[in-house]
């Protein structure tokens, strides 16, 4: 054979479905080769740890090895991989049960002077239908993106489903801060499966809801195949969709976006003048996943998706 030839790539689709037979096991199994697996990064060993005893889900994940798909064979090797991990029924479909939006989201309509439901905001049934789905994409997206890049610096590219549209100054944090940024998404949707309005709290969440909402408007027009048949079942209210006041009432400010005014760099940080004449706080990084001092925290035991 010409070893000169140009050398040539090929892609291979697999899909598996593995039943999983003894939870307790596969864990305990999962568990002992995340021990083994020199990971020279603690938190991300015990990230990793979380989520595999959290979900024997993450388990296997973490034992499924595209890599492996190949033996070692002389004359091909592969270059790049990935794989997600997505609960299914018997026949295959996958497991994720809508919220009754009509019961979590009641609209007065009732009209009476001293009622205060009626002369505010209310978030509608199809409105949070819409958040609610939005969000769960986005989620998908951004925990394939760690899965596919890790701690590899993001880039604004059509290869990034999520992190490449995040303020710059995050391009370049590791694996570990993008699942909490990930778990963001999951945080927002449990608000509404909760029937809770999407109210962030920490700025992690606060980037997490200004995606979801700039992703709502396009979510209900064509190529949604999520929302197919969703929308036409729950009532339809003079205020659906009304995402202007949606994004007014659900944000406390929209002081993170001055993160994407390259103008206004350095305004993350507490002590610059921009910063402190705003009042904006810190919003480095390193802070985006700390609670808002008006806010509640969330349940620290809380696990991740995957």
């Amino acid at each position: 054979m010409d070893s000169g030839l140009q050398s040539r790539r090929v892609k291979v689709n697999a899909e598996v479905t593995i039943e999983i037979t003894d939870a307790a096991a596969l864990v305990q199994h999962a568990l002992a080769s995340l021990a083994g697996a020199g990971l020279t990064d603690d938190g991300e060993r015990e990230a990793r740890r979380e989520e595999i005893v959290s979900d024997p889900r993450a388990a296997v994940r973490w034992l499924v090895d595209p890599f492996g798909l190949l033996p070692a064979v002389p004359g091909a090797r592969i270059v790049s991989a990935w794989d997600g991990t997505t609960e299914v029924n018997e026949s295959g479909s996958g497991r994720r049960g809508r919220p009754d939006f009509v019961t979590l989201f009641p609209v007065c309509r009732c009209r009476e002077d001293a009622c205060d439901d009626c002369g505010g905001y209310q978030l509608t049934p199809r409105t949070a239908a819409v958040l609610w789905t939005v969000a769960q994409i986005l989620a998908d997206g951004a925990f394939d993106d760690v899965t596919r890049h890790g701690d590899q610096p993001a880039a604004d590219t059509i290869e990034w489903s999520v992190f490449s549209r995040y303020p710059r100054i995050t391009w370049r944090q590791d694996a570990v801060w993008r699942r909490q940024a990930a778990r963001c998404f999951d945080d927002l949707t449990g608000d509404i499966a909760a029937g809770r309005w999407p109210s962030p709290t920490c700025p992690g969440e606060e980037m997490a809801l200004h995606l979801i909402l700039e992703d709502a408007p396009a979510a209900m027009g064509d190529g949604w195949p999520a929302l197919d048949g969703t929308l036409s079942k729950l009532p339809e209210r003079p205020d659906d969709y009304d995402w202007t006041m949606t994004d007014e009432v659900l944000f406390q400010d929209h002081d993170i976006l001055s993160l994407f005014d390259m103008i206004l760099d350095g305004i993350e940080e507490p002590d610059s003048t921009q910063n402190q004449v705003i009042g904006m706080g810190d919003y480095r990084p390193q802070a985006w996943f700390r609670t808002f001092l008006n806010r509640e925290p969330r349940d620290g035991r809380r696990p991740f998706r995957r």
